[in-house]
């Protein structure tokens, strides 16, 4: 999903700056649109995925804490590796729709520029 954002946000700059005419703009704000609804779809399933597995390492931690089985350390490392990922990836995602919101304004704003 980060290649195929990275290469989506780098395409769509391309565009933007290449535009002529207000109808291309509204091409490229149409399918823009949808990936802005796509990326937030997406961005609130990490979300919940990332809160699942904080709540599962909160889960494991008392677990640990409560029993003496070395498995759970075990366990327990290997979410908060995962965790890590999810919210490394999470970031990513959030950043980047960020991103899409303020190239909407850019292309709102070039359509009215280019209404006058």
């Amino acid at each position: 999903m980060t290649g195929y954002l990275t290469a989506y946000m780098n395409n769509i700059e391309s565009r933007i700056n290449e535009c002529k005419d207000n109808s291309e703009l509204s091409e490229i704000l149409a399918e823009h649109m949808d990936k802005i609804a796509f990326m937030q779809h997406e961005r609130i399933v990490h979300f919940l995925v990332t809160m699942l597995f904080a709540l599962v390492l909160a889960i494991f931690i008392v677990g640990m804490l409560l029993t003496d089985n070395p498995m759970l350390i075990i366990l327990v490392t290997i979410i908060i590796i995962l965790l890590a990922f999810y919210i490394k990836h999470y970031y990513f995602l959030e950043n980047t729709v960020q991103k899409m919101y303020r190239i909407y304004d850019r292309i709102l704003e070039m359509q009215r520029r280019y209404e006058k």
